[in-house]
């Protein structure tokens, strides 16, 4: 396989990238509901604030074993994004709505240094908010997401260069039926979740995804370098990374990659998960709350476990 083809192979994969009793509200609680909101939150739990993101297309139903397992320490802000999982959709630019609108969120709410759990592109948008607001936020947990995804298949990547795929993918899942987007994310999901019963559930809301708006974040997504600007963030930084389907010969490079692109932030730490795929708090649980729970306790987060 091609150095181009594999590319390709690996990010129409990430078209499903990721992220209980709950109390549900709008992300601006001033919305008149003419302009949908750029995510819906459920808060659940109580104790210090934590804001989990789920990833592309996914719906906030991908942490709800970690809300379950964290509610009665902390107070767990899930987000749902707009166009995902049957939310309304934005105008573009999405990604910089959704960083602006968590901002947002964090001071409306008066929230105090939230810790910020992401997976996938919910990691790289923790980047986003902690690398631009790095004095609002607290600890932060990247679950599979990087500062710059394509780099992690290509060192030499840049944004110029991914430009015309980005665009070209985008085009074709704007063009996808509602049933060809379910179909097409279903496969997605099948390559990056182990256990079956877990694909069902995550695909029974992220088939509800609005194609072009999955396609427009996907775009921005590859197309936005936040390598130069991480190092500006201030509070501790945990990466869990999963390379258990990496051919073992491959493996060293791509690891080295994780590294290299946190490596400019002052305080941060790298873990791998030894058996999962991409989704690593569904397929490795147990693994995934003792990670979290030993960087909090070292961060002096008050409550954790």
């Amino acid at each position: 396989m091609t150095r181009s083809k594999e590319i390709c192979q690996i990010l129409l994969t990430a078209l499903a990238l990721a992220l209980c009793p709950a109390t549900v509200v709008k992300a601006d609680d001033t919305a008149t509901g003419k302009t949908p909101a750029a995510f819906s939150v459920k808060v659940t739990g109580t104790g210090r604030p934590m804001i989990l993101i789920p990833g592309l297309s996914c719906g906030g139903d991908v942490w709800n074993g970690t809300v379950a397992h964290f509610k009665d320490h902390y107070e767990c802000h899930v987000l749902t994004l707009a166009g995902f999982a049957g939310q309304p959709a934005i105008n573009s630019p999405f990604l910089e709505q959704v960083r602006a609108a968590v901002v947002k969120y964090i001071s409306d709410k008066k929230l105090d240094h939230p810790i910020i759990i992401g997976h996938s592109l919910g990691g790289f948008m923790a980047f986003w908010v902690g690398s631009t607001n790095p004095q609002q936020v607290g600890p932060i947990i990247a679950v599979d997401g990087l500062p710059f995804l394509p780099a992690l298949f290509n060192p030499n990547a840049t944004v110029e260069s991914v430009k015309p795929f980005a665009d070209q993918f985008r085009s074709s899942l704007s063009a996808q039926t509602a049933d060809e987007f379910a179909i097409s994310n279903r496969k997605s999901l099948v390559s990056m979740i182990t256990d079956p019963k877990e694909v069902d559930a995550v695909d029974a809301t992220g088939k509800r995804s609005d194609p072009k708006a999955v396609g427009e974040a996907f775009y921005e997504l590859m197309t936005t370098d936040l390598r130069p600007q991480v190092k500006a963030i201030q509070t501790p930084v945990l990466l869990l990374g999963a390379t258990a389907s990496v051919p073992d010969d491959q493996r060293a490079a791509i690891e080295t990659v994780y590294r290299q692109q946190v490596s400019t932030i002052p305080n941060h730490k790298v873990v791998f998960a030894p058996k999962a795929k991409h989704f690593i708090q569904l397929d490795e649980p147990q693994f995934f709350y003792t990670q979290v729970e030993s960087f909090l306790k070292a961060a002096a987060v008050p409550n954790a476990k």
